[in-house]
């Protein structure tokens, strides 16, 4: 059964230890299990279940450092594998930046598993995804889509006595619906910790009602137009913005650099309305409670009124620099306004309503220059009301002017990406300036 209680895996990674004669020794243990459905032209192509556990032994001398990895979990595998680590470090070069590993700590139980999720079976999904079926027929649609759920469990220990545990759970679905012809399109995405959340019928709703909408799509010169991104456009857009690194800043790697050395932290970096943070305890979007190293997570402000607050340090960075180490974000939550999306177009004099963007590449990544495309539903706004579905667009932009040039927020809503199968908390929003280049033919 590869979820193992936390008693369970405290039992396996003790084991594990006992076995080791290096200076440090790191033991890792994660698993998962789940399934799928994935689905084209209005049938199921393929559906699986899956189960997986692993191991991994780091073992240290010094500052050389080897690990391997092993699925046996029998008492001759384990010492073998933590055998191989050793072997593995006395032949390695020193590592100048290993860290020591870290001693006993105290972690807050994370609240990322839902039951719900995790009792989740073939003919529970199978059921979901003909909910979604029903609504594309009736559309007199085609439909691909993508429901899968996953939960997990990851676990570490070392030689000086620290132990971390996390458990999780998660449910993502993604539709697109497109007409025989292949001429129009829509898409929805959702994901959620818990599956009683999800309703792939509603979901498939939005798809179709964007693609039937879409028909007769015409082409309007490119230019620079006020926006409103949806919170998957918008998701896409930011995503490349959330490592918020240190290092990456101090050597004049990032967004974050300054001119001339240091980094932006302290600066007004953004419109006062961009409040971005990340809470593994945020019951919406739940995260992992500790980081790799083993250091806790809590609750950080990485954006607070479009002030740059904190960055990320790793424990290495932090001793050079003479700080604190920071950990990465486990999840990223963007504040939103009371504004529905609806109420964002009613608002809107002359621009665009992009649904979703995709195949986007990174231009310049000290000013986080990025291009790309709109699809699956792009509109024409005037006086506050769609007025007809335009051709897609390519753009280029850069998340950090488009959070200077914010003109309003509206609800928060857990979107996916399905390029890094990752969830945030992200609003739709309203900006003016946004740089369309170009027109393209993709639907």
């Amino acid at each position: 059964m590869p979820i193992y209680t936390k008693e369970q895996a405290q039992a396996l990674l003790k084991k594990v230890l006992s076995y080791s004669k290096a200076d440090e020794c790191e033991v890792s243990l994660g698993g998962s299990e789940g399934g799928n459905v994935r689905y084209a032209l209005n049938a199921v192509s393929t559906a699986g279940d899956i189960s997986t556990v692993g191991l991994s032994v780091t073992s240290v001398y010094g500052k050389k450092a080897g690990s391997a990895t092993i699925d046996q979990f029998d008492d001759a595998s384990l010492e073998r594998v933590v055998r191989r680590s050793e072997e593995l470090a006395q032949l390695a070069p020193e590592n100048s930046e290993y860290m020591p590993m870290l001693g006993q700590s105290e972690f807050k139980e994370a609240i990322a598993y839902n039951a719900n999720t995790a009792a989740m079976t073939p003919e529970s999904r199978a059921e979901m995804v003909g909910q979604s079926l029903k609504v594309t027929k009736d559309a007199k649609l085609f439909a691909a889509g993508f429901l899968e759920n996953s939960s997990g469990f990851n676990a570490m220990m070392n030689s000086k006595g620290l132990f971390a545990y996390n458990k999780s759970s998660d449910v993502t679905f993604s539709v697109t619906t497109r007409n025989e012809g292949g001429t129009i399109s829509g898409y929805a995405a959702r994901g959620f910790t818990d599956v009683s959340k999800l309703d792939t019928a509603s979901a498939t709703r939005v798809a179709t009602m964007k693609a039937n909408a879409s028909v007769g799509a015409k082409a309007i010169e490119p230019g620079k137009y006020t926006v409103i991104l949806e919170p998957v456009a918008a998701t896409y857009m930011l995503e490349n913005m959330f490592r918020f690194d240190a290092r990456s800043a101090e050597e004049g790697r990032s967004f974050l650099s300054k001119k001339g050395g240091g980094t932006r932290l302290g600066e007004q970096l953004m419109d006062p309305k961009v409040t971005i943070y990340s809470d593994p305890f945020n019951t919406d979007l739940p995260g992992a409670t500790w980081g790799g190293d083993g250091l806790p997570r809590e609750k950080t402000v990485w954006i607070d009124k479009g002030v740059v607050k904190n960055l990320s340090y790793s424990r290495f960075w932090a001793q050079k620099k003479g700080v604190a180490p920071v950990p990465s974000p486990s999840n990223i939550i963007m504040e939103g306004g009371d504004a529905t999306l609806e109420e964002l177009i009613k608002s809107t004099e002359r621009g665009i309503l992009v649904s979703r963007l995709w195949y986007i590449r990174m231009v310049d990544p000290q000013s986080l220059l990025l291009t790309g495309l709109t699809r699956d539903g792009t509109f024409y706004i005037e006086n506050g009301k769609i007025m007809f579905p335009v051709k897609n667009f390519r753009f280029n932009e850069s998340p950090v002017i488009m959070l200077n040039n914010l003109e309003a927020l509206g609800k928060q809503e857990r979107s996916i990406s399905v390029e890094s199968y990752r969830s945030y908390l992200i609003p739709p929003m309203k900006i003016r300036d946004f740089t369309f280049s170009s027109l393209s033919d993709a639907v």
